[in-house]
């Protein structure tokens, strides 16, 4: 199967679930059961075409987005959502804008989320370009 991408026009070609066997069908189960999904996203299926490939990422994001430590599952999300958009990925802002609403974060909380990340992208933009050097004496943030 092929999935489009609207915005780029280009095409990859995915592991149906339906045909999936051996690791990818083991991975797949692992995925639906850990997710709570009825189905594997589409993320999974083009990086089920590299089976070890699969397996790697699948046990990287299970050792850190499902693993509770110091950070909650709310706060991984909203980070995971920032590097989305910082990245410029749709498929990822939309699921981690979908995550996030699920823990309970409105449009008002999300648009306070892109406001910050619209002043320090300008910000960090403003001290590469003027190759800003670290202050001698440590500040804990720009807010009050």
């Amino acid at each position: 199967m092929n999935i489009c991408y609207l915005m780029t026009e280009k095409c990859a070609t995915t592991d149906e679930e339906s045909t999936a066997a051996g690791k990818v069908g083991m991975i797949y189960d692992d995925i639906k059961k850990t997710l709570g999904l009825d189905f594997i996203p589409n993320m999974y299926k083009a990086m089920a075409l590299n089976p070890d490939y699969l397996e790697l990422t699948w046990n990287r994001v299970q050792a850190v987005m499902s693993k509770e430590g110091k950070l909650d599952k709310n706060t991984k999300d909203i980070i995971a959502l920032t590097v989305s958009i910082m990245s410029g990925c749709n498929y990822c802002i939309d699921v981690y804008n979908a995550a996030v609403k699920n823990h309970g974060l409105d449009d008002e909380a999300l648009t306070e989320i892109y406001a910050i990340i619209d002043i320090y992208s300008g910000l960090n933009r403003f001290n590469i370009g003027q190759q800003t050097k670290k202050d001698e004496k440590p500040w804990f943030g720009c807010g009050a």
